[in-house]
């Protein structure tokens, strides 16, 4: 069956693609939009149940393409973030479970092409604003390291080095980690604010220094209306293409929604988080309208993984949570959560919308991944890798997919996932295996016993089982040798 449900004329997008990428000044403006903690069913279009609508999100959709079978490179938000950077995946650096912490260094080694770098030098001018949880080198007043310390001699004076603007990106705003200290904003490689005060026990966070007045609610607001004065300024001051690498902050905890959204969802403070997610895309959208670069943006909007499902009591709340007291399930009918290896924890929403140049309400069911953004840009500029084994390692270009074409190479690909805590999972058509007989994420805390399963993996076939709930380990041994002999070959 053909994956596009909608058939659009392929060969015109490629046309206008090329034409679009005859001069610097005809390129396309490139923004990816990443939502935090967002999962499958919080939005309207991939959820027909959801407690509440998406309208700007849904709309994007409704514009562009929906693929239904996307998937984050991992469970939780650095290792995501890393892939989306660099196409590769995270486990191939230090980090092989969970994320960066407060104070720690860099994670992207400097001999890495980045995503940002490489469109630095086709012409582009780059940006990231939000969340960045990818580390930095934080500047002390004597030798010891931040992290030795837990930044009690951190130098808030100085530059900080080893951040966005280490790795290709030309400007920075925003507060790296929303709940890890110091509480202010960072503009390239210096804070805005000194944060001389001590952070209340009664603000959510870890402990530590924060700028006078900090609102944990003012962080979404303010970093969308960064974004928005950055697409108005990159028309008026000149033709240079940008690209946008915009990192949301919800609805990951703290969940602050601010008082324009509350009770706006009728699914507590969480629901009203999601509803300032779709607010801020339809400031993004609108700011491209009225500065007349609507038709020359490619937006990609996804999530760095799925949804823990807190209902935001106390700007956080039990895991689990809003399904509990609200009957809405942010993963929609997918097994697990945030951080687990079951596909809760990493089908994510993944939309590409490029207006007048991809078919309007298009959905594809192929396997796809936000590692693959890097070689999909690339190839959409006509300047695919070229000597560089490292860049991409692990990605494939979705160029085809979003031309409106079949691919047997894309459609036989495989996905390698991984949990919080740092358990494999490899996917090939529509078999998964994991490597383990728990989740090896948050869903673990409430199962400490391994619900059950009593054998060394979990297999599902996806096509048939879509909520995991049938493990065919036992009985399909064959599928079990083919996926473990892919996967070894994957890691090498």
């Amino acid at each position: 069956m053909n994956s596009i449900t909608k058939v659009f004329r392929g060969h015109m997008l490629l046309a206008l693609i090329i034409s679009a990428c005859t001069s610097a000044v005809e390129k396309p403006n490139i923004i990816i939009i990443l939502a935090d903690d967002m999962g499958y069913g919080d939005l309207s279009c991939y959820n027909q149940e959801a407690k509440f609508q998406t309208p700007n999100i849904d709309k994007l959709a409704s514009e562009g393409m929906l693929f239904t079978d996307a998937h984050s490179p991992s469970a939780v938000c650095t290792p995501t973030r890393y892939s989306i950077l660099t196409g590769r995946y995270a486990w191939r650096s230090r980090l092989k479970e969970w994320v960066l912490w407060e104070w720690d260094p860099p994670l992207i080694a400097p001999e890495l092409t980045t995503l940002p770098a490489f469109l630095k030098h086709q012409s582009y001018h780059t940006s990231a604003i939000g969340k960045w949880h990818l580390g930095w080198n934080w500047p002390t007043t004597d030798t010891i390291s931040a992290k030795e310390t837990n930044g009690k001699n951190v130098d808030y004076g100085q530059a900080i080095s080893g951040g966005p603007l280490s790795y290709g990106f030309d400007y920075y705003f925003g507060d790296d980690v929303p709940n890890f200290p110091p509480y202010t904003f960072i503009e390239n490689n210096k804070v805005m604010a000194l944060p001389t005060e001590d952070k209340p026990g009664t603000m959510f966070g870890k402990a530590g220094k924060m700028a006078a007045g900090w609102k944990l609610e003012h962080v979404m607001p303010e970093i969308t209306r960064k974004a928005v004065e950055y697409i108005h300024d990159k028309k008026t001051e000149t033709d240079q293409p940008f690209f946008l690498y915009f990192a949301l902050t919800a609805p990951h905890t703290p969940i602050v929604p601010t008082a324009d959204f509350k009770d706006k969802s009728n699914v507590g403070p969480y629901g009203d988080f999601v509803l300032e997610v779709d607010w801020s895309v339809g400031q993004i959208v609108e700011a491209l309208e009225q500065s007349g670069q609507r038709e020359n943006t490619i937006i990609f909007f996804t999530s760095d993984n799925g949804s823990p499902a807190r209902d935001g009591t106390s700007h956080s709340g039990p895991i689990g949570s809003v399904i509990a007291n609200f009957g809405h399930h942010p993963n929609g009918k997918l097994r697990g959560l945030k951080a687990d290896i079951w596909e809760g924890g990493h089908r994510v929403p993944f939309l590409v919308n490029w207006k007048g140049h991809i078919g309007e309400g298009t959905v594809n069911n192929y396997p796809v991944s936000s590692i693959d953004l890097f070689p999909t840009i690339a190839d959409l500029l006509e300047k695919p890798f070229s000597g560089d084994e490292k860049a991409g390692k692990d990605s494939y270009s979705l160029l085809p997919l979003l031309q409106g074409n079949e691919d047997d190479t894309l459609r036989n690909r495989s996905l390698i996932h991984h949990s919080g805590a740092g358990v494999f999972a490899i996917r090939k058509g529509p078999w998964k295996l994991i490597l383990s007989d728990v989740s090896g994420g948050f869903s673990d805390h409430s199962h400490p016993d391994g619900y059950g399963i009593e054998t060394p993996g979990q297999l599902y076939n996806l096509d048939e089982d879509i909520s995991e709930k049938e493990n065919l380990y036992d009985r399909r041994p064959d599928i079990v040798n083919s996926l473990l002999n892919l996967l070894d070959k994957a890691q090498q």
